[in-house]
């Protein structure tokens, strides 16, 4: 099947309440917000909080592998009932909750992020808090409009990027899960089974990688290869699942 089938983005037909969504932000907004490590993959500030993450820590910002069983909440839901009652909306195993904000003026470069499409079995939603119209979220090539209160699907394996052009900052409320029963229920009734499946790619591992380029290196008719130069590239490419935080 070509890629060009797979579905890339989805509006969910549910609404939540904008109002009570604010609230609650401004319930955790003045705690420590942790920058995003990749200082190379944005401009600006884009920070993060954890609402549900590895061993309950808020300042853990990075996504846990699906099966770790030490995600809980962390102590900035206490008060956030609201956000609670969004989060139990989803009858999915939880891998993740976290507030983004990128500040206005900020600007998250093109990139694609690992294996994070419903294809995949695990899968990111969007559900914008605060945003403003000089927000650009471009998937593929395509600009995503997302208002607050909104559900959306992104598949992140394809090239995005977002940049904050207005005078607010935006915050959405990001949460990664594990594909199940009641999510293939709830996907399924947007769009077919079959446009939520594609042919996997062998991916090459990091030591075979490394194992090539020495190779090239070694010998003096190859040191110089531009091949190198793409190996590295892939090699730097290869994400760390665990370690993520991308939009």
């Amino acid at each position: 099947m070509s890629e060009n089938t797979v579905i890339k983005h989805l509006k969910f037909p549910v609404q939540f309440d904008g109002q009570k969504l604010a609230h609650d932000l401004s319930l955790v907004l003045g705690s420590e917000w942790v920058p995003h490590f990749n200082t190379g993959g944005y401009t600006g500030n884009w920070n993060a909080l954890s609402l549900y993450a590895k061993n309950g820590d808020a300042q853990h910002i990075f996504v846990p592998m699906a099966d770790d069983a030490s995600i809980t909440e962390t102590p900035l839901m206490k008060n956030c009932a609201y956000f609670r009652e969004v989060i139990q909306t989803f009858q999915f195993p939880i891998l993740s909750v976290r507030l983004l904000k990128l500040e206005a003026g900020a600007e998250i470069k093109p990139h694609r992020d690992h294996e994070l499409g419903y294809e995949d079995n695990q899968f990111r939603l969007h559900i914008p808090v605060v945003t403003n119209p000089g927000v650009e979220f471009i998937l593929d090539g395509e600009e995503l409009k997302m208002l607050p209160g909104e559900c959306w699907y992104a598949n992140v394996n394809f090239v995005h990027s977002v940049a904050n052009r207005g005078k607010e900052d935006r915050v959405h409320l990001v949460i990664d899960g594990v594909r199940n029963a009641w999510s293939d229920e709830w996907f399924f009734a947007q769009a077919p089974k079959s446009r939520f499946e594609t042919e996997k790619k062998e991916v090459r591992s990091a030591a075979s990688i490394l194992r090539t380029i020495e190779e090239l290196k070694g010998n003096p008719q190859t040191a110089a290869h531009p091949l190198i130069a793409l190996l590295e590239e892939e090699l730097n490419g290869l994400p760390k699942r665990s370690s993520g935080l991308d939009e």
